[in-house]
């Protein structure tokens, strides 16, 4: 299909604005993979707030020349579809990762993340990374740890003192 000059530079818009607000990226080769099962994974995308993308490589390499994204570069080689990350940094990979499982076909190529491209063998632990909200309840749960530490060592000479008056009692009335 030919592309007109304004449709491509609408499709490298598109792509850098999302690249732009994106936390991650991976980039996956569809070859071998049907209609129905794009659709269906384009579906789980939306769903999970992953934007996902066929395009040219040289549109993408456009599109991505002035991003975090730039890496991906390398790996633009072949049908190659992009999935951005947008809320949370392992949601593309998490999405591939239960894709492949599924569709064997489908081949993780290069995964970006903080301007680093890493290698297709990482999807696993990028798709482990914790949501925004896992990662500020450890946070808090760390920051919380020294303070209750420290109002237990404070309470434990009352409460043995309670203890022992207990035990007393209870000896006594024995």
């Amino acid at each position: 299909m030919v592309l007109k000059l304004e449709d491509k530079k609408a499709i490298v818009a598109e792509v850098a604005d999302h690249a732009a607000k994106a936390l991650s990226a991976v980039a996956a080769d569809y070859r071998g993979l049907t209609v129905a099962e794009m659709t269906q994974l384009r579906a789980k995308a939306r769903k999970s707030g992953v934007f996902v993308r066929v395009v040219r490589n040289t549109l993408a390499r456009r599109a991505l020349q002035d991003t975090e994204f730039k890496c991906l570069q390398d790996v633009l080689r072949g049908p190659v579809f992009l999935a951005f990350s947008e809320k949370e940094p392992g949601a593309a990979a998490k999405l591939l990762k239960e894709a492949t499982a599924s569709f064997e076909k489908l081949n993780v190529v290069g995964i970006a993340i903080g301007g680093q491209l890493l290698d297709p063998k990482n999807l696993e632990a990028v798709a482990k990374l914790p949501t925004r909200d896992e990662a500020i309840a450890m946070l808090m749960s760390v920051m919380k740890a020294p303070i209750s530490q420290f109002v237990r060592t404070l309470a434990e000479p009352t409460a043995k003192m309670v203890r022992t008056f207990a035990a007393l009692q209870e000896k006594k009335a024995a």
